[in-house]
């Protein structure tokens, strides 16, 4: 297959990647289409590209195919987000963590409460996914009652899952930057310090300038959601039982699969403690969601609990089935190679070196969509160079993991940012100014790549 791979100049390539960005970004920004349409578009494009170019298609469904079975874990992940969410609904188990959290967070610190439970819950579960589809709805479905912003919220419960994504030794990312620069996972941690604490207090400090002090009808509408949280009848102590299984298998590194199985089991034995579905209704609510009991007037608490289901993962995993398949599309046409060769006379000093890596990086999430290409492409890419230069590596994985990880989920079109955008209900451009834990890593990777900030040297 690799017989057919085009050798491109790295002009084409670069012209043929600034329209995959603008066709993707004008029709879904510009005209409001649908992201599979536009990504659809977009194969559509580079296969007749290919074909002009007398690239054999089954050599392009190929290519496609391998892209798509990179990622296929995500896609198997979000089937059981769906059960979980629905599990923990129907449980009782994020309808009570609301009804606690209405009762000791403070409007006055609403928003950083949301960053720093995100964060905590985050560090204790490696997975910014399933952090967002866990406390992350909890936050949203509390939002209208604290007068808050949903997109602020949104940011925060986002940049403090990506906290906890990037700085978790049980986290996907982490071990992956780790391991593909060659280089020991907690001394990767400790190196990304340097950004990752100055952006989580620079986080924390903006999201309190942001939140307004509460008035007597915020105060009022957290009672009133409080009463009709405790008529759904699934406000319960022991209700929260899941969440600490989950948290604690998590700890004990158990695979993320058995930990979701395993607690969407303990939530239907709590389930069966205090209701009582047939095995219809919960057939139904595995594939649609969890529905509150009807004749009982929730009012808005009934939306806020009406969750879940693998067939709200349905959208989701269709965007990233067409991602994962455009960035195969990508490596087999060559686009993806000549860009990366183009770049390599550019590489003559640290601060160089370190924009072109951030560049990749996000470049790739732009481009597939996909945070674990980002993070490998970027550190196989590179490790030469940065050993060349003299450089550590630590400096090259913690350059991926501000540029790459924390990234993705502020494209539109990304594994990470279509997931959010669906579970919490808020889009990404809506969310994406405020995420700014995200933007601030990558902010200083790039200052402290240019300054020499913290770049340490490799030691002889």
């Amino acid at each position: 297959m690799n017989n057919y791979l085009l050798k491109l100049k790295p002009m084409t390539a670069i012209i043929l990647s600034l329209l995959t960005v603008f066709i993707l970004g004008f029709t879904m920004i510009g005209l409001g289409w649908v992201p599979q349409i536009s990504i659809l578009a977009v194969i559509v494009i580079l296969l007749l590209f290919g074909l002009l170019n007398k690239i054999p298609f089954k050599n392009m469904q190929e290519g496609m195919a391998n892209g798509l079975m990179s990622g296929i874990g995500a896609v198997y992940l979000f089937f059981f987000i769906g059960l979980l969410v629905s599990a923990l609904m129907m449980s009782g188990a994020i309808p009570t963590l609301m009804y606690y959290g209405l009762s000791v967070i403070s409007p006055e610190l609403f928003y950083i409460s949301a960053f720093a439970l995100s964060s905590v819950v985050g560090i204790a579960l490696g997975s910014s996914l399933t952090t967002t589809a866990t406390i992350g709805v909890a936050f949203i479905g509390m939002a209208s009652a604290f007068g808050a912003n949903p997109a602020i919220v949104a940011g925060a419960v986002v940049s403090g899952a990506f906290f906890g994504d990037k700085t978790s030794p049980l986290s996907d990312t982490t071990t992956i930057a780790a391991s593909v620069v060659g280089i020991d996972m907690f001394a990767h941690i400790r190196n990304m310090l340097y950004t990752t604490i100055p952006a989580w207090i620079l986080t924390a400090l903006i999201l309190w300038f942001l939140t307004e002090p509460a008035d007597a009808q915020n105060l009022a509408n957290i009672e009133s959601l409080k009463t009709n949280l405790q008529e759904t009848g699934l406000i319960h102590g022991y209700s929260l039982l899941p969440f600490v299984t989950l948290i604690l298998m998590a700890i004990k590194r158990v695979n993320s699969i058995y930990i979701i199985v395993t607690t969407v089991m303990l939530s239907l034995v709590i389930t069966y403690v205090h209701s009582s579905p047939t095995l219809e209704q919960l057939g139904n609510y595995f594939f649609t969601g969890y529905k509150p009991v009807e004749g009982v007037d929730l009012g808005e608490v009934a939306s806020l609990v009406s969750r879940g289901g693998i067939n709200s993962m349905f959208f989701t995993i269709t965007i990233v089935l067409l991602a994962l398949s455009l960035g195969g599309l990508l490596q087999i046409l060559g686009i993806l190679p000549a860009l990366l060769k183009g770049i390599s006379g550019f590489l003559t000093n640290t601060g160089r070196v370190t924009f072109v890596v951030a560049s990749t990086a996000v470049g790739i999430n732009v481009l597939i969509g996909e945070q674990y290409l980002s993070l490998l492409l970027s550190g196989n890419t590179f490790r030469s160079t940065y050993e060349r230069l003299g450089l550590d590596l630590k400096n090259l994985s913690r350059t991926i993991e501000d540029a790459g990880t924390v990234i993705n989920p502020l494209v539109p079109w990304s594994v990470c940012g279509v997931f959010i955008s669906s579970v919490l209900n808020v889009p990404v451009l809506d969310y994406l100014p405020y995420a700014f834990f995200c933007y601030i890593c990558l902010i200083l990777t790039l200052i402290f790549g240019f300054t020499g900030v913290t770049i340490s040297k490799k030691a002889n």
